[in-house]
């Protein structure tokens, strides 16, 4: 288990950000819609899918981080793709494609998976989805793999979760969702995980929050959303924070409210609400670890899009051991010191993937209020997250950067 698992419920700690604003960036094009699908893919946005006042839609668009400019790319089936058009559909990114499939057609659910191949700007139809036709299911992909769950069918609500193997063109199916069937949850990765909350199930409005863990194929529950219960919101992670906003409540009332979960403290904390305003459906991708959210509905269908701009800093609280790291950025040997007796305390430390790399660090030296780490592997450069556990059980979480 992962040392936040040793955490006592007296504890907290959050990950804060200097700067906790929202940027408006360029429009999405095409006509204003909501229920999207979205995945990133080679540092782009892509967009498609969705539905307006008038119709389904089933056209795509990509956005430029470095331009802020979005462009039209090929629309879901190309030219032959008459009749695709779709709204709550899923999507992901994995093994250089992007992906997206089911949702709600204009007559019927879908259940078919298509595959678009940035080089050749092509769409091709793949396995279809093992388990049956269905709108608002929940997507992510880990380790270039897609994983794809809950949602509605003719029957009614759902809880079974599959994998899909993008080498191999097949499905597999997996231990359910422990969490009660629903529809139109989030769903999003973070740090090597995946992430379930939200939704809707048998007329009851979700606040609770799940991890999923692939290599283990088994779920655990987090610490509830602390919003309001709801449904149709949006969520993302950039390691070791994630996200869930905006959303519609058991007061059919439109929500602008951003929420942060820790990985490290598994605790939750109220950010800067959305600057585009309260609505339902809209879309949010995490792209080179920034966030961006837009498109949406609150009685009118949006084509805004921003960015959550963050800086990392940490806050502490007096139950958390103080400490300083020196030198930091590190190149070699880095030493931890603090007032505190150090002699029980453990360190683990964490890529910006959410992978222990603690292996590719050794101690030097220990004494009662220090502790020396050397570099011994092969790091890329950039930033780290040193954490720390005590036997007393308190800790604390540190970034460190390699160059």
């Amino acid at each position: 288990m992962k040392l936040v698992l040793l955490l006592a419920a007296s504890i907290t700690f959050t990950t804060s950000y200097g700067q906790d604003v929202w940027i408006q960036r360029d429009s999405v094009n095409g006509p204003a819609r909501a229920a999207c699908a979205s995945f990133a893919l080679d540092g782009e946005a892509f967009v498609l899918t969705g539905v307006d006042l008038t119709d389904f839609k089933r056209k795509m668009y990509s956005y430029d981080l470095e331009q802020d400019d979005w462009d039209a790319e090929t629309t879901l089936g190309g030219d032959t793709g008459s009749g695709l058009e779709r709204s709550s559909a899923i999507a992901f990114g994995a093994a250089g494609y992007g992906f997206t499939g089911l949702g709600a057609g204009p007559s019927s659910n879908l259940k078919d998976l298509w595959r678009y191949d940035p080089e050749t700007e092509t769409w091709t139809q793949m396995a279809d989805f093992a388990g049956t036709a269905r709108t608002g299911a929940i997507a992510f992909a880990i380790d270039d793999v897609g994983f794809v769950g809950t949602g509605q069918d003719a029957g009614g609500l759902k809880d079974d979760f599959y994998k899909y193997d993008p080498t191999s063109n097949t499905w597999e199916e997996l231990n359910d969702f422990e969490g009660a069937k629903r529809k139109e949850a989030v769903g999003f990765t973070m740090g090597g995980k995946g992430y379930v909350g939200t939704g809707r199930s048998n007329g009851s409005y979700m606040d609770d929050f799940w991890e999923y863990n692939p290599i283990t194929d088994e779920w655990t529950q987090k610490a509830d959303f602390p919003g309001t219960p709801r449904i149709g919101a949006v969520g993302c992670g950039v390691f070791p924070s994630a996200f869930i906003m905006l959303g519609e409540d058991n007061d059919f009332e439109y929500k602008d409210d951003v929420w942060e979960f820790n990985y490290f403290g598994n605790v939750w904390t109220q950010r800067a609400d959305y600057m585009g305003g309260a609505r339902v459906q809209a879309n949010a991708i995490a792209v080179q670890n920034r966030i961006f959210v837009g498109l949406g509905y609150n009685g009118t269908y949006h084509d805004d899009f921003y960015e959550y701009e963050r800086v990392l800093a940490v806050n502490k609280n007096e139950a958390i051991i103080e400490v300083s790291i020196y030198p930091n950025p590190i190149s070699s040997e880095f030493t931890i010191t603090s007032k505190e007796n150090l002699n029980d305390t453990k360190y683990h430390i964490y890529n910006g993937t959410g992978a222990d790399v603690s292996c590719s660090f050794g101690p030097v030296s220990r004494s009662d209020n220090q502790i020396t780490v050397e570099l011994i592997g092969d790091l890329a450069f950039g930033n780290y997250f040193l954490v720390l556990e005590s036997g007393s059980e308190s800790y604390n979480v540190q970034q460190i950067t390699v160059r």
